[in-house]
């Protein structure tokens, strides 16, 4: 009975010992082992980190894009508000001032002209050269004219692309602050005065002949440059002078170029006018 009292606990405390002992080493593996809440927390809290990174440079550089694009939009801004469009009264106010001094340069011309012959120098009277007569006839040349020259110009505007950007610059400029009734003095004086000066006096002076028509009609044409005009408007306007340089010598009347000039002139004014209207009516 002693010897199974005394083996029996002897063996019970070495059990709990080993017991003891694997429960330690369990507890130490449990302990060193990181826990799957503290995992999930360090990679949220990283997560989180990087996401705040992430939406920090998204919102950075939708600045930077928001200030390009109001950069882009100011330097649009300013190259269009570049080109100054005058006042109404002051293109009304150049119109007449300007046809007024050609006008009245022409008419000193010719009046010179005529005194100098009349006191028996070898001078062309002008006066009589070119006159202000009007036949019936002359009603076909002007038409004829008008048909070819507004034509003409209709064609060069969908063929020739420098042509028509610097006819559509200058007319932006002289005619996009007009009213509809201010077309016809912005038509009528700039071609009555021109001719009287360009084919009522020098063209005399030189000589009524072919030199003349085309000596006159190059300065006419180089004389249409600025304003947006670009050599391909000068090299149209020479055109156009030459053929009012023909009719002026075909009629022998002054009446003939000064009418048809103004009417290609309202022509083209009438046309521009449409063709803005039209597309400023298209949706967009």
């Amino acid at each position: 009975m002693a010897g199974k009292g005394f083996r029996e606990p002897t063996t019970s405390i070495v059990e709990l010992g080993n017991f003891a002992v694997k429960s330690s080493a369990k507890r130490l593996r449990k302990r060193s082992k990181p826990r799957k809440g503290d995992d999930v927390g360090i990679d949220e809290s990283l997560l989180d980190e990087k996401k705040g990174r992430n939406s920090a440079d998204g919102s950075s550089l939708k600045v930077d894009l928001a200030q390009e694009d109001d950069s882009s939009y100011v330097g649009a801004s300013a190259a269009q508000g570049s080109v100054v469009m005058p006042s109404r009264d002051a293109v009304l106010q150049a119109c007449v001032v300007t046809s007024g001094l050609l006008a009245a340069l022409g008419a000193g011309i010719r009046q010179v002209s005529h005194i100098a012959f009349m006191e028996g120098l070898p001078v062309t009277d002008c006066t009589k050269e070119v006159t202000f007569g009007f036949e019936m006839w002359h009603l076909e040349l002007i038409t004829g004219l008008v048909i070819l020259i507004s034509s003409s110009r209709y064609l060069l505007l969908k063929t020739w692309p420098d042509f028509a950007e610097s006819s559509e610059a200058a007319n932006q400029q002289v005619l996009t602050s007009l009213e509809s009734l201010d077309y016809p003095i912005v038509a009528f004086f700039p071609g009555i005065s021109e001719e009287l000066l360009f084919r009522g006096a020098l063209m005399p002076v030189i000589g009524l002949n072919w030199t003349s028509v085309l000596v006159v009609a190059s300065i006419f044409g180089v004389l249409h440059l600025g304003s947006g005009r670009k050599y391909s408007f000068a090299v149209w306007a020479t055109f156009v002078g030459f053929m009012y340089g023909w009719a002026t010598i075909a009629s022998g009347s002054i009446v003939v170029p000064m009418v048809s000039h103004a009417v290609n002139n309202l022509v083209g004014g009438i046309l521009w006018r449409f063709d803005s209207d039209s597309s400023k009516r298209e949706p967009r």
